[in-house]
Parts: structure tokens; sequence; C-alpha cells
């Protein structure tokens, strides 16, 4: 049986700073053998650092990403285009031809890059509920292939 292209999906909050990083890094770490990840923003803030200290923690690295607006990628075909936060839900447009737009929301984070225990506590939550949900989803997306 010949190889299935991969599938490109597109995750996208408005800060591109945590969720939506967390996601591409971790399904790309999950999944990348099959899945293509990109991140982007409806306001990019950078990446977060405590988003790279928590990923990193269970061995995925995404110190080099960078956090990129989402016209960048408005002439990009995708599979699917999940949103993680219910402000970029809200306002994502829909240029995206062909795709399966989804949201699946996670709490927010703290606003914050400073390491102190509880923020650090609460990024691992988030971190681990994306995990799961995206390990759910796509694992079930997978099979159907």
């Amino acid at each position: 049986m010949p190889d299935k292209e991969k599938i490109r999906v597109l995750f996208l909050c408005t800060a591109n700073a945590a969720r939506s990083q967390m996601a591409a890094g971790i399904v790309k770490h999950d999944f990348g053998d099959r899945i293509e990840t990109y991140s982007a923003g409806t306001n990019p803030k950078g990446v977060s650092r405590l988003a790279i200290m928590v990923l990193d923690e269970i061995g995925i690295d995404i110190s080099g990403e960078t956090s990129d607006h989402l016209d960048k990628y408005a002439d990009m075909p995708f599979d699917y285009v999940i949103t993680l936060c219910d402000d970029a839900n809200e306002n994502c447009p829909v240029f995206f031809g062909g795709v399966n737009r989804m949201h699946m929301g996670f709490p927010d984070p703290p606003h914050s890059n400073d390491p102190t225990p509880e923020n650090l506590q609460k990024f691992r939550e988030v971190r681990d509920a994306i995990r799961a949900g995206m390990c759910e989803f796509f694992s079930r997306v997978l099979i159907k292939r």
C-alpha cells in the first residue's frame, strides 16, 4: 500500500504564544511521520518561554519556533484548521478553502514568562490537556485514512 500524503494542520490562537505552539509541537512530535503542523495567531506576541519550558520537560523542543500571523498561511492549503481559544475561533477568517475548520478550546495559561511553580503547573495542565485531546482526535483521524 503506497504512503499517503501527510495531513496538513494549522493551529490558531490569538497570540500564537502558548496553546497553538504547544499543540503544533506535540502533534509534530507524536504524529510527525503522518501530520505536518503549522501554528499562527490573529495577534502574534512571540513564543512563550513557559510553553518552551514545559514541552522541553517531555522531550519536545519548540525553542526554534516563531510566532506568526495567520496571514502568512492565507494561500496554503490545509486539511484542518483548528482554533484553540475562543477569540481565534470568533476572529478566524474563512479563507482556508477545502478544509475542516474546527474549535478545540483549552484553558488560557498565565500571560507571564515568570517560571513560578504556580505558572509552570498551569502550563503543564494545559500541555497535558492539549496532548490528550490531540492524541484522541488525530488517532481517530488517522485510523480513517
